[in-house]
């Protein structure tokens, strides 16, 4: 897929950036069905090219994001060599820079967002709230809300099993699996729909 193709998924004004991070690399440009556990993500194949795929259901302002995301990934290991990890300080760098020069691309009310996350950039798109707020990216015509607004004792369905928050620790929720009495811990931003 030619970056011009890419022009249907992406805000107006990528191009330029694009334009200079593709260079000379040849990558192979991927556009998935949504997918539940990734946004997107990137491999070096064998005969040493690249292949990035994307959801296709990311509005542009994250697929651009999420294409930035994955190729930071290239171009660190391209410049300091595969031996790095895949979300060290050598990615953090690239990626912080790729999001800084490209900051005009986003929505007024998301570039103190993405400045603020280019700080010290996350390796899952999750772990950042303010985005995840921001794009609220699961449908939210289902009626759930982030589990980080129920209170202990609150009963809750996740993935069509009931559970009941009990407690916060740390930064999560420890909430039990009614059916199997099993404890399971939560993510702050998880979404759930309440038991009324």
């Amino acid at each position: 897929m030619s970056i011009q193709s890419l022009q249907n998924y992406l805000p107006e004004n990528t191009f330029p950036y694009l334009k200079n991070w593709f260079s000379n690399h040849y990558i192979h440009i991927k556009i998935t069905k949504n997918r539940e556990s990734k946004l997107g993500d990137y491999r070096k194949l064998r005969d040493n090219s690249h292949e990035i795929s994307l959801n296709s259901t990311l509005p542009p302002q994250l697929f651009f994001f999420v294409l930035t995301h994955e190729l930071a990934h290239l171009l660190a290991f391209e410049k300091y060599g595969r031996k790095i990890a895949p979300h060290g300080a050598e990615w953090k760098h690239t990626f912080r820079n790729m999001l800084l020069e490209s900051i005009e691309v986003y929505e007024d009310n998301l570039k103190p967002i993405i400045i603020n996350f280019s700080r010290s950039p996350k390796a899952n798109f999750m772990a950042s709230p303010d985005l995840v707020k921001y794009f609220e990216i699961r449908n939210q015509d289902d009626g759930s809300e982030y589990i980080h607004a129920l209170k202990n004792g609150d009963q809750f369905i996740y993935r069509n099993e009931k559970y009941v928050l009990q407690s916060l620790i740390k930064k999560n929720y420890l909430c039990m699996h009614l059916a199997s009495g099993r404890k399971y811990s939560f993510k702050p931003l998880a979404r759930v729909i309440k038991c009324s």
